[in-house]
């Protein structure tokens, strides 16, 4: 079940808003687990049953790492602790690596004989696992307490707004929301206005561009020209921003009505001036969580020059082996890594007339990166890239046939929205309307508007993916 399908939105959200709502304070956290799995077992069916054990794993550790530290000793609290995250890690590993690690050593003579094509990857595994490592560590550290009922521990871990893609919502963020929330009419209001924005950022935007996008990576190499693969390559770059950006904005959304505060996920990407501060932009939930849990634990920029560019070298290595088990994948993560390390050691200042020049730099390394990140594998980036930046005025036409009125329209729009034009606008706005009331009501019928329209796109269309469903 996603988030924009009819079922969800016409059926399981209203009736788990409409219970939420009318039940006792002391029901919603077991009602929303429950929710929760409901929602999880739809798509997954016997997969819920890793959950579970999740939950139960890392409450389990939890109370443990807690108890040990305050009777015991903190060594063997440790040991808990790396017991736990192993756990998790090994969890994670059997299901979204085991098969690429038994590929990978067959083709270098190791054959293990063994089967791994029955293994399916459970949606949202990264996600989830995470929060349960997060957990974990932040008991050690006694930024939290332990949650002491598994109901709670259990809500937090399986809560469905950002049970499947994010963002990564860390325990200490809503630990006082965890049993504490307000429910709010506001609250609400404001959760529906924010799920209807992602809704249209997905189904509106990265759905139209994504036909554009599919339809260019799906072409022979000598049938794509130069032109048609950069109108792929920048419609895949509007399509995973808005269909990711969409998706954290329907979480945030939902999270409000159930009286929860999870922090942004993105920060306008597309408006920054280097690889760094695309990172700070960019996935903040990921980006920071490597931060937290591994580059600063690993020494980060503490331990001299050489271990700084090795733990960079690490983190984004790992955080592209994070997005999926592929060779692709890992290129991704290294090749920002590498640009991090550059931009530490190389520096230019530009008069003011030139300073869209970082901008553009930044943009040509993240829209290269992004070719890594949707080939179906390394010889066919290299392929593709090979047509964007080596002129090739033959080749198929194909994709510029759906590239109708309508959706470069879309792409003006993904291109105004990519900056924080519209937020600028708004203020500007609202800074000149002295009516407050005036400008909630225009807002809501826009918003409506474009809900109704977001329906009609998502019922008429059969293209419907979300690219980090299975991360």
């Amino acid at each position: 079940m996603v988030f924009s399908s009819t079922i969800f939105i016409f059926l399981f959200l209203p009736i788990v808003v409409g219970i939420y709502f009318v039940i006792p304070k002391a029901l919603k956290n077991l009602f929303l687990l429950a929710a929760s799995l409901v929602f999880y077992t739809w798509g997954e069916h016997f997969l819920v049953l890793l959950m579970i054990a999740s939950i139960s794993i890392n409450y389990s550790f939890g109370i443990g790492i807690d108890y040990v530290q305050k009777h015991k000793s903190v060594a063997w609290s440790k040991v808990l602790l790396v017991v736990g995250v192993t756990t998790n890690l090994l969890i994670l590993g059997y299901y979204k690596y085991a098969s690429f690690l038994v590929e990978n050593l067959s083709q270098i003579g190791v054959d293990l004989n063994v089967d791994t094509s029955s293994i399916r990857l459970p949606i949202g595994i990264s996600f989830f696992t995470f929060q349960g490592l997060s957990y974990l560590v932040d008991v050690y550290r006694k930024a939290i307490t332990p949650q002491r009922s598994i109901v709670n521990l259990g809500m937090y871990i399986a809560l469905f707004p950002q049970l499947v893609a994010g963002p990564i919502v860390r325990c200490a963020d809503i630990e006082e929301e965890i049993t504490s929330r307000k429910v709010t009419i506001k609250g609400l209001v404001d959760g529906v206005s924010r799920f209807i924005i992602g809704f249209s950022k997905k189904v509106l935007i990265a759905n139209n561009l994504g036909v554009l996008a599919d339809h260019a990576f799906e072409l022979q190499h000598n049938e794509l020209s130069t032109s048609v693969a950069w109108l792929g390559i920048a419609c895949y770059s509007f399509q995973i921003f808005f269909d990711f950006s969409g998706y954290s904005d329907m979480a945030i959304g939902l999270g409000k009505m159930f009286g929860f505060t999870f922090k942004e996920n993105f920060n306008y990407p597309y408006y920054a001036t280097s690889i760094k501060e695309f990172w700070r932009r960019w996935h903040i939930s990921l980006s920071t969580w490597f931060r937290d849990y591994l580059y600063i634990p690993l020494g980060g920029n503490r331990r001299g020059v050489a271990r700084t560019y090795m733990n960079l070298l690490i983190v984004f290595f790992l955080t592209g082996l994070w997005h999926g088990a592929s060779w692709n994948f890992i290129v991704w993560g290294l090749f920002h890594g590498a640009f991090l390390i550059v931009e530490r050691n190389v520096s230019f200042s530009f008069p003011k007339i030139l300073k869209w020049v970082p901008w553009l730099y930044t943009m040509i390394v993240v829209v290269i990166g992004w070719v890594f990140f949707r080939s179906e594998d390394l010889s066919s980036a290299v392929d593709y890239l090979d047509r964007m930046f080596v002129l090739h005025a033959e080749g198929s036409a194909y994709p510029f046939i759906f590239l109708d009125t309508f959706r470069i329209a879309i792409l003006v729009v993904a291109l105004v929205l990519s900056f924080p034009i519209y937020s600028v606008f708004n203020e500007q706005i609202k800074s000149r309307i002295a009516s407050k009331r005036f400008t909630q009501f225009v807002r809501a019928m826009l918003l409506i508007v474009i809900f109704i329209l977001s329906i009609m796109e998502m019922s008429q269309s059969t293209y419907n993916p979300f690219i980090y469903y299975r991360f």
